[in-house]
C-alpha cells in the first residue's frame, strides 16, 4: 500500500535523523514528505523507528494510507511522479 508520511520537527537534529530513517522505507518527494510503497510489516517497522525518534509533545508526524483506487487519482503538477512498486526486490 502506498502511504505518505509529512512532518514538522522543530528541532534540526531530530527533523535530519527521522528524514534518514525515512530514506529506509521511502522516497523524498518534498522537504519534509515521503511516499512509501509498504506491506504491514514495513510499516509496522516504520512506525517503531519514528516513535523512537519524535517527542510527541514537540513534533508532528502523519502517516496517510493511499487506497488503491486513491492512489490512481493522484495528480502531479510539475516536477515529479508518484511512487511505484518497484519490480526489483533486494534480499
Amino acid at each position: 500500500m502506498l502511504y505518505v508520511v509529512s512532518y514538522d520537527i522543530p528541532d534540526t537534529g531530530r527533523r535530519t535523523k527521522l528524514a534518514k530513517a525515512l530514506k529506509d522505507f521511502g522516497d523524498r518527494v518534498h522537504y519534509s514528505v515521503f511516499e512509501c510503497m509498504l506491506d504491514s510489516i514495513l510499516l509496522n517497522k516504520m512506525v517503531a523507528r519514528v516513535k523512537k525518534i519524535v517527542l510527541p509533545n514537540d513534533d508532528s508526524v502523519r502517516i496517510y494510507a493511499i487506497c488503491a483506487n486513491c492512489e490512481r487519482a493522484i495528480q502531479v503538477i510539475g516536477q515529479g511522479k508518484v511512487t511505484k512498486m518497484e519490480d526489483i526486490y533486494i534480499v
